[in-house]
C-alpha cells in the first residue's frame, strides 16, 4: 500500500510518499531508547524531492521530527476496529 501524504509545517507544504516497506522499516528501527533517529530517517526516506529542503529546515528542531513522523504515520495507517473475544 502506497499513500501520498501532505502536511503543512510552519506554513511550508511537505509532501511524502509512504509505502508499506517504509512503514515496516521504521517500526523495525525504533526501540525504547532510539526513537529520534528512526523518525528522522523515515521522514528523509519518504519526503518527496520538492519538499526535501523545507523538511531539512525543521526536522532537526527539538521534537519536531518525531511530531512530523507521528502525523505522517497517523495519516498512513488505516483505522480498524479490533475486538478481543473472551
Amino acid at each position: 500500500m502506497e499513500k501520498k501524504i501532505s502536511l503543512t509545517v510552519n506554513d511550508k507544504p511537505l509532501n511524502f510518499t509512504v509505502s508499506l516497506g517504509d512503514y515496516n522499516k521504521y517500526i523495525n528501527e525504533i526501540t525504547p531508547f532510539n526513537k529520534v533517529a528512526p523518525a528522522r530517517n523515515f521522514l528523509m526516506r519518504t519526503v518527496d524531492a520538492d519538499s526535501r529542503d523545507a523538511l531539512r529546515e525543521v526536522v532537526d528542531l527539538p521534537g519536531v521530527g518525531v511530531q512530523i513522523a507521528a502525523s505522517v504515520l497517523e495519516e498512513y495507517t488505516p483505522d480498524v476496529q479490533i475486538t478481543v473475544g473472551k
